[in-house]
């Protein structure tokens, strides 16, 4: 005879979507949405926005990472906000912008749902949860930005590129990573060469391993105790507001 405490616990049930904001929705209204989500292969360096250019469509990454960032006259770029699986690139529509005033570029290669403005508008319009999720997502992505921005002033490189590399393994999921030194020289907003000496005390300390474009993280909670408190902060304020963690 066999005893309760033999029984194979059940498996956990699956998430009803990779995109963290996508999965929180309750299961009726997911449905709904899924009918207009087309999954889609994203690659590195890809181009899916332009300044001053129409907003045709948003994007909510399952495992790739979307880099929005400012370019200035001479196409000099420099990151100023980044999404990943815990939301949707393309925030501007929903204050009713019709026009990009950065670039989107994958930052590292994936899979997303991509969604048609109109249908995104009509579908915020008609369902209030929906609505206030997005909203909600809104400010947290605005609090990522503003600590971004006071990370990049008060914090040195190695921290800064150490909560870089962090998030983005919270989105990926995975400890080895495709970036080169000039994606992240530009994300950083920084010198290639304070990137490599930056990343070379990473590495001689063992947090990372770095090797013709790929970043490998080979100790987690050294990475995390170098970097700054930028990184608990944003993270902690995604799951206050919405019960949904950057990583």
């Amino acid at each position: 005879m066999t005893s309760a405490a033999d029984e194979t616990p059940p498996a956990p049930t699956p998430p009803q979507s990779r995109n963290h904001l996508l999965a929180v929705l309750p299961a009726s209204e997911f449905r709904e949405l899924k009918a207009f989500l087309t999954t889609v292969d994203l690659r590195a360096k890809d181009r899916l926005a332009e300044p001053n250019r129409p907003i045709e469509t948003v994007y909510f990454p399952l495992d790739a990472v979307l880099s929005m960032a400012a370019v200035d006259r001479d196409g000099e770029a420099v990151e100023v906000g980044s999404v990943g699986c815990e939301g949707m690139a393309g925030v501007a529509v929903l204050l009713g912008a019709e026009q990009s005033t950065s670039r989107m570029v994958v930052q590292i290669g994936g899979q997303a749902e991509r969604m048609d403005v109109a249908v995104l508008r009509r579908e915020v319009a008609h369902n209030d949860h929906f609505r206030r999720l997005l909203f909600l997502y809104v400010q947290a992505f605005m609090t990522q930005i503003a600590q971004s921005t006071a990370c990049n002033r008060l914090h040195a490189a190695e921290q800064r590129l150490a909560r870089w590399l962090l998030i983005c393994r919270d989105r990926v999921g995975r400890d080895e990573m495709p970036i080169t030194q000039e994606t992240m020289a530009v994300m950083l907003g920084v010198r290639r060469a304070t990137v490599t000496e930056a990343a070379s005390r990473l590495q001689r300390e063992g947090l990372i391993r770095y090797r013709r474009g790929v970043v490998a993280i080979m100790d987690r909670p050294g990475l995390e105790a170098t970097t700054c408190e930028c990184y608990g902060i944003v993270r902690e304020e995604f799951d206050r507001l919405l019960g949904v963690r950057v990583g």
